[in-house]
Protein backbone atom coordinates (compact mmCIF):
# COMPACT_ATOMS: atom_id res chain seq x y z
CA UNK A 1 0.00 0.00 0.00
CA UNK A 2 3.18 2.31 0.64
CA UNK A 3 4.66 1.44 -2.07
CA UNK A 4 1.58 1.95 -4.25
CA UNK A 5 0.98 5.24 -2.71
CA UNK A 6 4.52 6.51 -3.51
CA UNK A 7 4.05 5.92 -7.29
CA UNK A 8 1.00 7.82 -7.67
CA UNK A 9 2.86 10.94 -6.09
CA UNK A 10 6.18 10.62 -8.24
CA UNK A 11 3.44 10.35 -10.96
CA UNK A 12 1.83 13.36 -10.69
CA UNK A 13 4.84 15.24 -9.79
CA UNK A 14 5.99 13.63 -13.40
CA UNK A 15 2.71 14.73 -15.01
CA UNK A 16 3.24 18.49 -14.02
CA UNK A 17 6.74 18.71 -14.08
CA UNK A 18 5.89 17.47 -18.19
CA UNK A 19 2.36 20.00 -18.71
CA UNK A 20 4.77 23.07 -17.24
CA UNK A 21 8.06 22.04 -19.81
CA UNK A 22 6.03 23.63 -22.81
CA UNK A 23 5.69 26.60 -21.15
CA UNK A 24 9.57 26.98 -19.70
CA UNK A 25 10.28 26.26 -22.98
CA UNK A 26 8.24 29.10 -24.46
CA UNK A 27 9.00 31.32 -22.07
CA UNK A 28 12.73 31.05 -22.79
CA UNK A 29 14.73 33.79 -24.33
CA UNK A 30 17.70 33.36 -26.86
CA UNK A 31 20.14 36.81 -27.60
CA UNK A 32 23.28 36.22 -29.63
CA UNK A 33 24.95 39.12 -31.74
CA UNK A 34 27.01 38.33 -34.67
CA UNK A 35 29.40 40.02 -37.82
CA UNK A 36 29.06 39.09 -41.34
CA UNK A 37 32.92 39.16 -41.03
CA UNK A 38 35.48 38.88 -38.53
CA UNK A 39 38.35 40.48 -41.06
CA UNK A 40 37.56 44.13 -42.93
CA UNK A 41 39.70 46.49 -44.10
CA UNK A 42 39.62 50.54 -42.91
CA UNK A 43 36.96 52.08 -44.69
CA UNK A 44 34.88 48.73 -45.51
CA UNK A 45 31.39 48.53 -44.54
CA UNK A 46 30.08 45.48 -43.01
CA UNK A 47 26.58 44.35 -41.21
CA UNK A 48 26.03 43.48 -37.53
CA UNK A 49 22.91 41.51 -36.42
CA UNK A 50 21.02 41.50 -32.93
CA UNK A 51 19.10 38.21 -32.98
CA UNK A 52 16.59 37.42 -30.29
CA UNK A 53 14.31 34.74 -30.06
CA UNK A 54 11.25 35.36 -27.43
CA UNK A 55 7.73 34.77 -26.30
CA UNK A 56 5.42 36.53 -28.64
CA UNK A 57 3.61 38.12 -25.87
CA UNK A 58 6.77 39.23 -24.06
CA UNK A 59 7.72 43.01 -24.35
CA UNK A 60 11.42 43.48 -26.54
CA UNK A 61 13.61 46.60 -26.23
CA UNK A 62 16.11 46.34 -28.55
CA UNK A 63 19.02 48.76 -28.22
CA UNK A 64 18.80 52.25 -29.15
CA UNK A 65 21.56 53.02 -31.74
CA UNK A 66 21.86 55.78 -33.88
CA UNK A 67 23.64 56.57 -36.77
CA UNK A 68 27.42 57.79 -36.35
CA UNK A 69 26.89 56.13 -32.57
CA UNK A 70 30.60 54.42 -31.73
CA UNK A 71 30.82 50.73 -30.81
CA UNK A 72 33.99 51.02 -29.78
CA UNK A 73 37.17 52.72 -30.84
CA UNK A 74 37.65 53.40 -34.31
CA UNK A 75 33.74 51.23 -34.68
CA UNK A 76 30.95 53.21 -35.46
CA UNK A 77 27.10 52.60 -36.81
CA UNK A 78 26.75 53.74 -40.15
CA UNK A 79 22.99 53.05 -40.69
CA UNK A 80 20.29 51.48 -39.41
CA UNK A 81 18.62 49.24 -41.19
CA UNK A 82 15.37 46.94 -41.41
CA UNK A 83 14.16 45.03 -38.95
CA UNK A 84 12.54 41.65 -39.73
CA UNK A 85 10.10 40.08 -37.13
CA UNK A 86 9.33 36.27 -38.01
CA UNK A 87 7.03 34.27 -35.45
CA UNK A 88 7.53 30.30 -34.97
CA UNK A 89 5.66 27.73 -33.21
CA UNK A 90 2.35 28.68 -34.29
CA UNK A 91 2.72 32.32 -33.55
CA UNK A 92 3.56 31.31 -29.50
CA UNK A 93 7.52 32.79 -30.08
CA UNK A 94 8.72 35.48 -32.17
CA UNK A 95 12.29 35.86 -33.71
CA UNK A 96 13.44 39.49 -34.24
CA UNK A 97 16.51 40.38 -36.65
CA UNK A 98 18.16 43.78 -35.82
CA UNK A 99 20.70 45.03 -38.65
CA UNK A 100 23.25 47.91 -38.50
CA UNK A 101 25.95 48.68 -40.91
CA UNK A 102 28.83 49.42 -39.12
CA UNK A 103 32.42 50.84 -40.55
CA UNK A 104 35.81 51.25 -39.22
CA UNK A 105 37.94 54.23 -39.29
CA UNK A 106 41.97 52.38 -38.32
CA UNK A 107 43.35 49.46 -38.15
CA UNK A 108 43.39 47.38 -34.78
CA UNK A 109 42.08 44.56 -33.24
CA UNK A 110 38.70 45.36 -31.69
CA UNK A 111 36.54 43.53 -29.27
CA UNK A 112 33.42 44.80 -29.05
CA UNK A 113 31.28 44.80 -26.20
CA UNK A 114 28.30 42.96 -25.26
CA UNK A 115 25.30 43.94 -26.54
CA UNK A 116 22.23 44.28 -24.26
CA UNK A 117 17.99 43.89 -25.09
CA UNK A 118 15.63 43.86 -22.36
CA UNK A 119 12.30 40.93 -22.49
CA UNK A 120 9.73 41.93 -20.13
CA UNK A 121 11.96 44.31 -18.14
CA UNK A 122 15.10 41.70 -17.67
CA UNK A 123 18.47 42.25 -19.43
CA UNK A 124 20.05 39.38 -21.64
CA UNK A 125 23.57 40.62 -22.68
CA UNK A 126 25.45 38.79 -26.07
CA UNK A 127 28.97 37.94 -26.12
CA UNK A 128 31.93 40.52 -27.18
CA UNK A 129 32.39 39.71 -30.76
CA UNK A 130 36.33 40.27 -32.05
CA UNK A 131 37.05 42.34 -34.97
CA UNK A 132 40.19 42.30 -37.23
CA UNK A 133 40.64 45.52 -39.10
CA UNK A 134 43.29 45.90 -41.75
CA UNK A 135 44.97 48.28 -43.32
CA UNK A 136 45.99 48.54 -47.46
CA UNK A 137 50.00 47.99 -47.54
CA UNK A 138 51.43 51.46 -49.24
CA UNK A 139 55.25 51.70 -51.01
CA UNK A 140 56.32 54.69 -49.86
CA UNK A 141 59.45 54.13 -51.47
CA UNK A 142 58.54 54.33 -55.16
CA UNK A 143 56.48 57.29 -55.26
CA UNK A 144 56.31 58.11 -58.80
CA UNK A 145 53.81 55.26 -59.10
CA UNK A 146 51.14 57.86 -57.42
CA UNK A 147 49.64 60.08 -59.40
CA UNK A 148 47.20 63.53 -58.46
CA UNK A 149 43.27 63.43 -59.09
CA UNK A 150 42.13 64.05 -62.89
CA UNK A 151 40.21 67.04 -63.71
CA UNK A 152 36.76 66.75 -64.35
CA UNK A 153 36.43 65.34 -68.13
CA UNK A 154 33.54 66.07 -70.41
CA UNK A 155 31.92 63.24 -72.59
CA UNK A 156 32.89 63.88 -76.45
CA UNK A 157 30.48 64.92 -78.85
CA UNK A 158 28.24 62.76 -80.31
CA UNK A 159 25.86 64.15 -83.46
CA UNK A 160 23.66 60.86 -82.48
CA UNK A 161 23.10 62.12 -78.84
CA UNK A 162 21.70 65.30 -80.24
CA UNK A 163 19.78 63.84 -83.21
CA UNK A 164 16.39 63.23 -81.18
CA UNK A 165 16.54 66.99 -79.94
CA UNK A 166 16.93 68.33 -83.63
CA UNK A 167 14.62 65.90 -84.67
CA UNK A 168 11.86 67.33 -82.15
CA UNK A 169 13.05 71.03 -82.98
CA UNK A 170 13.00 70.85 -86.91
CA UNK A 171 9.16 69.05 -86.23
CA UNK A 172 8.46 72.14 -83.96
CA UNK A 173 9.28 74.64 -86.85
CA UNK A 174 8.05 72.96 -89.52
CA UNK A 175 4.40 73.10 -87.31
CA UNK A 176 5.18 76.99 -86.58
CA UNK A 177 5.67 77.53 -90.12
CA UNK A 178 2.31 75.78 -91.23
CA UNK A 179 0.54 77.81 -87.91
CA UNK A 180 1.84 81.03 -88.88
CA UNK A 181 0.46 80.24 -92.64
CA UNK A 182 -2.94 79.30 -91.22
CA UNK A 183 -3.16 82.35 -88.71
CA UNK A 184 -2.46 84.84 -91.80
CA UNK A 185 -5.43 83.21 -94.11
CA UNK A 186 -7.47 82.98 -91.07
CA UNK A 187 -6.55 86.73 -90.20
CA UNK A 188 -7.17 88.05 -93.40
CA UNK A 189 -10.30 85.52 -94.02
CA UNK A 190 -8.73 84.30 -97.35
CA UNK A 191 -9.40 80.90 -98.60
CA UNK A 192 -6.54 77.75 -97.88
CA UNK A 193 -7.09 76.07 -100.76
CA UNK A 194 -8.48 76.64 -104.47
CA UNK A 195 -9.68 73.67 -106.08
CA UNK A 196 -9.90 75.47 -109.83
CA UNK A 197 -11.31 73.84 -112.97
CA UNK A 198 -9.89 74.97 -115.86
CA UNK A 199 -11.05 74.15 -119.83
CA UNK A 200 -9.58 74.71 -123.33
CA UNK A 201 -10.06 78.65 -124.62
CA UNK A 202 -12.26 78.25 -127.75
CA UNK A 203 -12.34 81.07 -130.27
CA UNK A 204 -14.59 83.97 -130.13
CA UNK A 205 -16.51 82.74 -133.65
CA UNK A 206 -17.04 79.11 -131.89
CA UNK A 207 -18.14 80.60 -128.81
CA UNK A 208 -20.37 83.07 -130.26
CA UNK A 209 -22.08 79.76 -132.74
CA UNK A 210 -22.64 77.88 -129.83
CA UNK A 211 -24.41 80.62 -127.95
CA UNK A 212 -26.38 80.96 -131.15
CA UNK A 213 -27.41 77.11 -131.42
CA UNK A 214 -28.39 77.40 -127.51
CA UNK A 215 -30.46 80.32 -128.74
CA UNK A 216 -32.13 78.26 -131.93
CA UNK A 217 -32.60 75.82 -129.41
CA UNK A 218 -34.80 77.48 -127.15
CA UNK A 219 -36.83 78.58 -129.92
CA UNK A 220 -37.49 82.44 -128.52
CA UNK A 221 -37.26 83.35 -131.65
CA UNK A 222 -40.92 81.67 -132.60
CA UNK A 223 -42.47 83.78 -129.86
CA UNK A 224 -45.26 86.87 -130.31
CA UNK A 225 -42.48 88.65 -127.38
CA UNK A 226 -39.51 88.52 -129.11
CA UNK A 227 -37.47 90.77 -126.76
CA UNK A 228 -36.02 88.31 -125.18
CA UNK A 229 -34.32 86.51 -128.14
CA UNK A 230 -32.85 89.60 -129.69
CA UNK A 231 -31.68 90.70 -126.28
CA UNK A 232 -29.50 87.36 -126.47
CA UNK A 233 -28.88 87.87 -129.96
CA UNK A 234 -27.18 90.65 -130.35
CA UNK A 235 -25.12 90.24 -126.63
CA UNK A 236 -24.07 87.49 -128.61
CA UNK A 237 -23.27 89.59 -131.64
CA UNK A 238 -21.61 92.23 -128.93
CA UNK A 239 -19.60 89.64 -127.09
CA UNK A 240 -18.10 88.64 -130.13
CA UNK A 241 -17.48 91.96 -131.89
CA UNK A 242 -15.59 92.50 -128.76
CA UNK A 243 -13.41 89.75 -128.53
CA UNK A 244 -12.69 89.56 -132.62
CA UNK A 245 -12.22 93.65 -132.99
CA UNK A 246 -10.69 94.60 -129.06
CA UNK A 247 -13.10 97.68 -128.55
CA UNK A 248 -15.95 97.40 -125.76
CA UNK A 249 -19.26 96.65 -127.64
CA UNK A 250 -20.97 95.71 -125.17
CA UNK A 251 -20.87 99.78 -123.56
CA UNK A 252 -21.58 101.72 -127.53
CA UNK A 253 -25.02 101.90 -128.84
CA UNK A 254 -25.90 99.98 -131.70
CA UNK A 255 -24.86 102.94 -134.16
CA UNK A 256 -21.76 103.21 -132.15
CA UNK A 257 -20.99 99.88 -133.23
CA UNK A 258 -21.45 100.06 -137.10
CA UNK A 259 -19.87 103.35 -137.17
CA UNK A 260 -16.48 101.89 -135.74
CA UNK A 261 -16.94 98.46 -137.29
CA UNK A 262 -16.68 100.35 -140.82
CA UNK A 263 -13.15 101.33 -139.75
CA UNK A 264 -12.71 97.65 -140.79
CA UNK A 265 -15.58 96.73 -142.79
CA UNK A 266 -17.26 98.22 -145.96
CA UNK A 267 -20.69 99.37 -145.91
CA UNK A 268 -22.21 96.42 -148.13
CA UNK A 269 -20.52 93.70 -145.68
CA UNK A 270 -22.46 95.63 -142.49
CA UNK A 271 -25.72 96.38 -144.57
CA UNK A 272 -27.29 93.31 -142.60
CA UNK A 273 -26.00 93.62 -139.38
CA UNK A 274 -26.67 97.51 -139.34
CA UNK A 275 -30.68 96.05 -140.02
CA UNK A 276 -30.47 93.21 -137.52
CA UNK A 277 -29.75 95.96 -134.73
CA UNK A 278 -32.09 98.57 -135.85
CA UNK A 279 -34.49 96.04 -135.74
CA UNK A 280 -33.79 94.78 -132.43
CA UNK A 281 -33.24 98.11 -131.27
CA UNK A 282 -37.15 98.56 -132.09
CA UNK A 283 -38.14 95.27 -130.32
CA UNK A 284 -36.44 96.67 -127.35
CA UNK A 285 -37.72 100.09 -126.80
CA UNK A 286 -40.35 100.95 -129.09
CA UNK A 287 -42.27 97.24 -128.84
CA UNK A 288 -41.91 96.61 -132.43
CA UNK A 289 -43.77 93.09 -133.36
CA UNK A 290 -41.59 91.22 -135.71
CA UNK A 291 -42.93 88.63 -137.98
CA UNK A 292 -41.42 84.64 -137.08
CA UNK A 293 -39.53 84.82 -140.58
CA UNK A 294 -37.80 88.34 -139.97
CA UNK A 295 -36.30 86.73 -136.73
CA UNK A 296 -34.97 83.59 -138.73
CA UNK A 297 -33.87 86.00 -141.16
CA UNK A 298 -32.30 88.44 -138.13
CA UNK A 299 -30.72 84.93 -137.01
CA UNK A 300 -29.06 84.04 -140.42
CA UNK A 301 -27.50 87.46 -141.16
CA UNK A 302 -25.97 87.06 -137.46
CA UNK A 303 -24.32 83.42 -138.16
CA UNK A 304 -23.15 85.40 -141.76
CA UNK A 305 -21.74 88.07 -139.93
CA UNK A 306 -19.88 85.82 -137.78
CA UNK A 307 -18.31 83.52 -141.10
CA UNK A 308 -17.74 86.25 -142.70
CA UNK A 309 -15.47 88.24 -140.09
CA UNK A 310 -14.10 84.76 -138.46
CA UNK A 311 -10.17 84.79 -137.93
CA UNK A 312 -9.41 80.61 -137.83
CA UNK A 313 -6.59 79.51 -134.86
CA UNK A 314 -3.06 78.05 -136.19
CA UNK A 315 -3.83 74.39 -135.26
CA UNK A 316 -0.26 74.27 -134.40
CA UNK A 317 -0.94 76.83 -131.57
CA UNK A 318 -1.26 75.69 -128.11
CA UNK A 319 -4.40 76.10 -127.07
CA UNK A 320 -5.37 78.65 -124.05
CA UNK A 321 -6.58 77.57 -120.56
CA UNK A 322 -9.19 79.63 -118.81
CA UNK A 323 -11.07 79.43 -115.52
CA UNK A 324 -14.37 78.78 -114.98
CA UNK A 325 -16.05 80.72 -112.06
CA UNK A 326 -18.49 78.62 -111.38
CA UNK A 327 -16.11 75.48 -110.89
CA UNK A 328 -13.88 76.99 -108.14
CA UNK A 329 -14.03 75.20 -104.80
CA UNK A 330 -12.83 76.84 -101.65
CA UNK A 331 -11.67 75.81 -98.12
CA UNK A 332 -12.10 78.63 -95.96
CA UNK A 333 -9.71 79.49 -93.43
CA UNK A 334 -12.19 80.00 -90.61
CA UNK A 335 -14.04 76.91 -90.99
CA UNK A 336 -14.44 74.88 -87.83
CA UNK A 337 -12.41 72.05 -88.94
CA UNK A 338 -9.39 74.53 -89.62
CA UNK A 339 -9.92 76.19 -86.07
CA UNK A 340 -9.61 72.39 -84.65
CA UNK A 341 -6.22 71.63 -86.49
CA UNK A 342 -4.70 75.05 -85.70
CA UNK A 343 -5.60 73.77 -81.66
CA UNK A 344 -4.22 70.45 -82.01
CA UNK A 345 -0.94 71.68 -84.32
CA UNK A 346 -0.35 73.99 -81.07
CA UNK A 347 -0.78 71.53 -78.43
CA UNK A 348 1.67 69.36 -80.49
CA UNK A 349 4.08 72.39 -81.63
CA UNK A 350 4.18 73.31 -77.57
CA UNK A 351 4.99 69.59 -76.99
CA UNK A 352 7.44 69.20 -79.13
CA UNK A 353 9.47 72.21 -78.10
CA UNK A 354 9.25 71.56 -74.28
CA UNK A 355 10.67 67.39 -74.93
CA UNK A 356 13.38 69.23 -76.99
CA UNK A 357 14.50 71.29 -73.97
CA UNK A 358 14.18 68.44 -72.09
CA UNK A 359 16.62 66.09 -73.71
CA UNK A 360 18.83 69.08 -74.34
CA UNK A 361 19.08 69.36 -70.44
CA UNK A 362 19.92 66.54 -69.79
CA UNK A 363 22.65 65.87 -72.28
CA UNK A 364 23.91 69.24 -71.39
CA UNK A 365 23.97 67.86 -67.55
Amino acid sequence: MKRLFENTIIGALLFILLGLFPLSALAQVVFEARLDTMVMLVGEQRELTLDVTCGAKQKLKMPDFRPEQPLADEVEIVELLATDTTFLDEGNRMQVLQRYTITAWDSAFVLLPPFSVEVDGKAYKSKELALKVLTLDVDTVHTDQFFPNKDIQNNPFSWDDWKPVLWFLGINQLLALILLWLYSHWRQNKPLIQIIRRKRKLPPHQVAMNEIERIKGERKWAEEDSKEYYTQLTDTLRNYIHERYGFNAMEMTSSEIIERLLQEQDETALAELRQLFQTADLVKFAKYTTMINENDANLVSAIDFINQTKVEVDPNLPEEEVIIPEEVKQIQARSLTVKIVMGVMAVVALVAIGYALYLAVDLIR
